[in-house]
């Protein structure tokens, strides 16, 4: 008999991290392998914050802090979605815990039924189903194609609706599509919600300072104020200043259910490091101006995939709105035989291809609910990217063509 808790029988490991396993065991054996299937920026940390955090540590801020975060940090984050967001809450409405992913879990964990419904828009990140399924939900994944923008409508949110859904998860910029709703979509969403106020609002904001050509990033508390006893806005500081290892998130939310969250977080892992959450505030409080000189690489780097997927037959790129990640359609390379005999049947394949011919590593879109596509990351070097797409346009051109049916 199986040791094994039942609830993890429909849960899967992450595709993303998956996917960068499987590259770096290729690298392992002496292969040249550019691995794109993690999103992480490739830029040091800002030497502020880590010198905040060593600071802390040298002067004994090593001990336990509040379930919540330290006092000084949800001040600090408070001060932040008031001054960039427009959003008024207290210092009491704000919870901190390692990084967002726990928030999202926290919520789960403190909010879902067996059998409650989350509806996640879909593509959406590859881990929003798998917490669902692993505290007992189940996911709705109304597709969001292409037509749409990747973006979810009035009309396929009411369809998805039942007595039985508790959570919307929105992310904007999206991963892995870089779809970004304007206040106006917001709007239009948060009209549907009024009519169902059993429906509660997660909106997955970590991406808000990664926006191209100009967009202004609204959050979905300021465009649907009326929500808000049921609105958790999710945040962090992995993305926007370089910090994914140091695992601290952010989030303001209704404070019953902010107390629930944290009722979990002292019952699992305590707190976020004293250290980590000292970094944090210097990040908030600090120099802002890493921000912008990522944000500009990024764009450039966003420009660089656009141009080369174009010149590729059989890939598509809508271009990415904001967040550092391509989805690429490659539908056109379904059904084409590899140099080995093998038949492309989705795009798990494809990225099998790629992944061993190519030496390129990428998620496939079966991972975040609407295939066919790939993702690969574009958060690194100008030079890596510009190779891994000429690897690709080889790999592709080495494709013979889909017999006729």
């Amino acid at each position: 008999m199986s040791y094994l808790a039942t609830r993890l029988a429909a849960v899967k490991p992450s595709a993303s991290m998956a996917a960068s396993m499987a590259a770096r065991a290729l690298r392992a054996k002496g292969l040249d392998v550019i691995d794109l299937g993690l999103g992480e920026p490739d830029f040091p940390t800002p030497p502020h914050v880590a010198e905040a955090a060593h600071k802390a540590a040298l002067a004994g801020e090593t001990l336990y802090t509040p379930a919540a975060g330290t006092p000084a940090l949800r001040t600090a984050v408070a001060g932040k979605f008031r001054r960039e967001n427009g959003l008024d809450h207290s210092a009491d409405e704000i919870v901190v815990a390692n990084g967002a992913k726990q928030i999202i879990f926290n919520a789960l964990m403190a909010t879902l039924n067996d059998g409650d419904e989350a509806i996640l828009p879909a593509p959406c990140f590859v881990s929003y189903p798998e917490m669902v399924k692993l505290l007992g939900g189940v996911p709705v994944t109304p597709v969001c194609g292409a037509d749409t923008g990747f973006r979810l409508t009035p009309e396929a949110l009411e369809a998805a609706i039942t007595p039985r859904t508790k959570w919307l998860f929105l992310n904007t910029p999206g991963n892995p599509s870089g779809a970004v709703y304007s206040g106006a979509d917001l709007k239009a969403l948060g009209a549907v919600l009024v009519r169902h106020p059993q429906v509660l609002v997660l909106s997955d904001e970590i991406y808000e300072h990664i926006l191209f050509d100009g967009r202004e990033f609204v959050s979905f508390g300021k465009a649907c104020p009326d929500l808000r006893d049921r609105t958790l806005i999710v945040n962090g500081v992995a993305k926007a200043y370089a910090m994914t290892g140091w695992r601290v998130g952010y989030a303001a939310g209704p404070a019953p259910l902010l107390k629930a969250m944290n009722t979990v977080q002292s019952q699992s892992v305590t707190s976020v490091a004293a250290p980590m959450q000292a970094a944090a505030l210097a990040a908030l409080t600090g120099p802002q101006d890493c921000i912008a000189q990522f944000r500009e690489a990024f764009q450039r780097r966003r420009d660089l995939v656009v141009a080369g997927i174009a010149q590729i037959p059989g890939l598509t790129l809508s271009p990415p709105e904001g967040a550092f990640y391509a989805y690429i359609g490659c539908e056109g390379l379904i059904g084409r035989t590899t140099p080995e005999g093998r038949v492309l049947t989705d795009d798990a394949a494809v990225t099998d291809y790629l992944l061993n011919h190519a030496h390129v590593g990428a998620v496939p879109g079966a991972a975040y609910g609407l295939s066919p596509f790939f993702r690969i990351s574009t958060a690194t070097s100008d030079a890596i990217l510009t190779e891994a797409i000429a690897r690709i346009a080889r790999a592709v051109a080495a494709l013979s063509p889909a017999k006729a049916a």
